[in-house]
C-alpha cells in the first residue's frame, strides 16, 4: 500500500514541478523514502496529508523538489560511452583544438553528483594513449544543485563499490586506499576540475565548451518543454564540432535535430557547424 500511495502522490506532484513520472518509475524508492522521512519531520500521517500541506504552503514545493534529486552514480558508468569518448571524441576534439590554436579542452559535466563523472573524464584524459590529448590542457567544470553532493565530490573519497566499472589496472593507478572500504582519488587526477552549485533549469555556465555531458538528468526527469529549452541552451554553449553526451537510455526531444548522432554510440551527439 505504501508503494501504491507513493506512486499516486508522485504522479500528482511531479508534473507540477516540471518532472516526468516515467523518469522516476524505477528510482521512486529513493524519492519515496525521503518523502516519508519528510512526513515525520512535519508530523503528518500520510502522503494525502502532505498533499494538503503542499497546497497550503507553497514554500514546501522547494523542499519536495530537493527530495526528487536522484543520487545514483558510479565511475565509468556505461563503459561503452567512455570507450567511445576515449577512442573517438577526445582525440578528435584535441586535434580540433590544436588546429584552432586552442590551448585547453573545456569540458562541462552537468549534474555531476558526487563527482564520479568529472573524475572519470579526468582519469580517461590522463591515461589515454593519444599524443594530441596528452598535449592539450583539460579544464573540467562540474555542476550540481546538491551542495552536500558537491562537498563529497571535493573530498574525492568513495566507497570501493563505486569503482567496480574501472579496469583494475586503472583503478590501482588512480586511487589509493583510505581505510578498509574507501578509496581516495590521487591528486594528479583532481587537477583542473572546478565544482559549482547550479540548477540546470535556472542557470548554466557561459561556455563555450568542446564537450558537455548531461547524462541521466534533463532528458530523463524533466518534461519535454523543459528538455527543449535546455537542449537549445546546451547547443549555444557548444563549439562547432563539439560533442554532447546523454545517458545510455536517453534521447533528445523530438523536433528539428541540432546534432548528428554517432552511429556506433547513439548517446553521443556531435554538434554541426552553424
Amino acid at each position: 500500500m505504501r508503494d501504491a500511495e507513493c506512486i499516486a502522490f508522485l504522479q500528482w506532484a511531479l508534473p507540477k514541478m516540471g518532472f516526468r513520472w516515467p523518469g522516476f518509475r524505477k528510482v521512486r524508492g529513493q524519492v519515496c523514502k525521503r518523502a516519508w522521512r519528510r512526513l515525520r519531520e512535519l508530523g503528518l500521517i500520510d502522503l494525502e496529508a502532505y498533499r494538503g500541506h503542499l497546497e497550503a504552503h507553497s514554500r514546501e514545493w522547494a523542499n519536495l523538489d530537493g527530495l526528487c534529486r536522484i543520487t545514483i552514480s558510479r565511475f565509468f558508468r556505461d563503459r561503452g560511452v567512455y570507450d567511445t569518448m576515449g577512442s573517438v571524441v577526445l582525440p578528435a576534439l584535441a586535434r580540433q583544438a590544436a588546429s584552432d590554436g586552442e590551448p585547453v579542452l573545456r569540458i562541462w559535466s552537468a549534474g555531476c553528483g558526487a563527482g564520479e563523472e568529472p573524475y572519470s573524464i579526468a582519469i580517461l584524459c590522463h591515461l589515454l594513449d593519444d599524443a594530441d590529448v596528452q598535449r592539450a590542457g583539460v579544464r573540467i567544470l562540474a555542476t550540481d544543485t546538491d551542495k552536500q553532493q558537491l562537498d563529497r565530490a571535493r573530498t574525492a573519497s568513495y566507497p570501493v563499490g563505486c569503482t567496480n566499472d574501472i579496469p583494475p589496472k586503472i583503478r590501482a593507478s588512480a586511487f589509493e586506499k583510505l581505510g578498509q572500504d574507501q578509496l581516495l582519488l590521487r591528486e594528479p587526477y583532481r587537477v583542473g576540475i572546478e565544482f559549482a552549485c547550479q540548477d540546470l533549469r535556472q542557470e548554466m555556465p557561459d561556455g563555450p565548451f568542446h564537450l558537455i555531458l548531461c547524462r541521466n538528468l534533463a532528458f530523463t526527469y524533466f518534461i519535454e518543454d523543459t528538455q527543449r529549452e535546455i537542449l537549445a541552451r546546451l547547443d549555444e554553449r557548444l563549439l562547432p564540432g563539439g560533442y554532447l553526451v546523454l545517458g545510455a537510455h536517453e534521447q533528445p526531444p523530438t523536433g528539428k535535430p541540432l546534432f548528428e548522432t554517432l552511429p556506433h554510440c547513439p548517446s553521443i551527439l556531435r554538434r554541426a557547424a552553424r
